[in-house]
Order: structure tokens, then C-alpha cells, then sequence
């Protein structure tokens, strides 16, 4: 594995924090996956994506709405999301912070 196959979460959370303004940053593509870190800031205004994904959160608490169903999240827990549904995060802590990763082809698998 070369370096630019490997990323700790601190080096990701400098990266974005190099961003500004940003609210992610994508680190890896190969193929149909991206690997992103997001960090969203008072409120998730993000819009359903075309493809499925994982959100691995690395830290903070709040809750996460997916297809109109709220859960409670905490550091740790993967959760999934196919493709074209309607998701966000709520009412999260202000040190929240998750990996995404995007796979497959457009619509889901």
C-alpha cells in the first residue's frame, strides 16, 4: 500500500480544516468510489446522491434522518444510505465529523 493509499483520520480532518469554508473534502476516487470527509457546520443542507453510501462517524453525537426516520448516532457507527434517498444530520454536536463513501453505479446497486 503506498502512501497515497493511506490516510489517517487526523491528517483528513487537517485537510479540511485547509479548506475554510468547506463543509468536505474528497480524499480517494478509484473507480466508482470516493472517499470523503465531511464536517457540516450548524446545519446538514446536503440533497440525496446518486449513489449508495456509508457514512463511518468519527466523531460527535446527534441524530441522523434518513427516508423520514430519525435515529440517534454516536462515534463509531456505520451507517447506510442507497442511492436517491432523502437524508440528513440533526441537531449534531459541534465536533461532528464522519467518513463517506460513495460506491457503485449511479441509481444503487
Amino acid at each position: 500500500m503506498s502512501a497515497e493509499d493511506r490516510l489517517t483520520t487526523g491528517r483528513a480532518i487537517e485537510m479540511l480544516d485547509r479548506a475554510s469554508a468547506a463543509t468536505f473534502v474528497r480524499l480517494f476516487e478509484r473507480g466508482s468510489m470516493s472517499v470523503e470527509i465531511y464536517r457540516p457546520r450548524k446545519l446538514d443542507l446536503q440533497t440525496p446522491h446518486d449513489q449508495d453510501e456509508l457514512y463511518v462517524v468519527i466523531s460527535g453525537s446527534g441524530v441522523f434522518v434518513k427516508d423520514g426516520v430519525s435515529q440517534p448516532f454516536e462515534p463509531g457507527e456505520v451507517l447506510f444510505v442507497g442511492a436517491r434517498v432523502p437524508h440528513r444530520f440533526e441537531d449534531f454536536s459541534d465536533d461532528f465529523a464522519t467518513w463517506v463513501i460513495f460506491y457503485g453505479p449511479r441509481g444503487g446497486e
